[in-house]
């Protein structure tokens, strides 16, 4: 087998492996950007795929017979090597690699800023739309160290040793702003928006992994720390989840997130009204 792909992916080492026949690319981005323009080879994937989509939490995963199929459709294979991107700074790549994390499939990448970095070191697209051999994976389980429960957060947000990674934008942490029967955010829970850690300036690659490390830490999303994260339906929160895996650190996530936590009759809230 080709050997494994670093977790964070620039542009040019993506392209020195182009046509590797152990190489799936995915697109994530909106269907429009990718009929103009994708990674040669790049399959496109619409993102709901990756979400159960049923209130009141949405963004919990599929049931493991959908996601064998999804994957089976993909043409996902044990030794396939899968490198993710999209349009938006790697929210929905990044949903797609915590997917591959939850069902066991170790072998993943993320495209470093996306279609957007690779347009801007000039490497080669295509328009025509590609297509995968289908293949028959089965997911056997979901791994729980990966996949955080309701019940678990419920259980654990209180411990010391846990720190919980808020994600979404600060009016929905403070509770100015609701998508939820509640507003506010889960009690000592650390705000630290998505966003933060795209580089505007670079073409929405991840910002430089020491000034990463030392914000978080700062915040009390350090190494020693068991972090779960979060947002309203792990979107934006999945590309925390991913740059916490560059980072090394201990990163679960919470799926249910807050269109659970804030439509659930027995969470406790807490608010930063200004």
């Amino acid at each position: 087998m080709t050997s494994e792909l670093p977790l964070l992916l620039a542009p040019q080492d993506l392209a020195a492996q182009l046509g590797d026949k152990d190489l799936l690319i995915l697109d994530l981005g909106k269907s429009q950007v990718y009929e103009q323009a994708h990674v040669p080879g790049a399959v496109h994937l619409d993102f709901k795929r990756l979400l159960r989509g049923t209130q009141p939490a949405p963004g919990l995963l599929p049931d493991i017979d959908t996601l064998s199929a999804l994957f089976s459709d993909l043409g996902l294979k044990a030794s396939t090597r899968v490198v993710a991107y999209d349009d938006e700074g790697g929210g929905w790549a990044g949903r797609l690699l915590w997917t591959l994390d939850a069902i066991g499939h170790p072998h993943y990448a993320y495209l470093d800023g996306g279609i957007h970095a690779w347009l801007a070191e000039g490497l080669p697209t295509e328009a025509d739309a590609n297509n995968t051999q289908p293949s028959d994976y089965q997911v056997t389980d979901i791994n729980p160290v990966t996949n955080v429960t309701l019940e678990e957060v419920l259980k654990r947000y209180q411990e010391p040793s846990v720190a919980i990674w808020d994600s979404r934008s600060e009016e929905e942490f403070d509770g100015l702003r609701a998508y939820a029967q509640k507003s506010g955010h889960i009690p000592g829970a650390i705000h630290y928006e998505w966003t933060e850690a795209m580089d505007r300036g670079r073409h929405l690659r991840v910002r430089p992994l020491d000034d990463l490390r030392k914000e978080m830490a700062e915040l009390g999303l350090s190494a020693d720390k068991e972090i779960i994260t979060h947002c309203q339906t792990h979107h934006r929160s999945s590309f925390s989840w991913l740059v916490g895996k560059v980072l090394g650190l201990n990163i679960r996530a919470y799926a249910g997130s807050w269109s659970e936590w804030g439509n659930h009759p027995d969470t406790p809230v807490e608010k930063d009204l200004k």
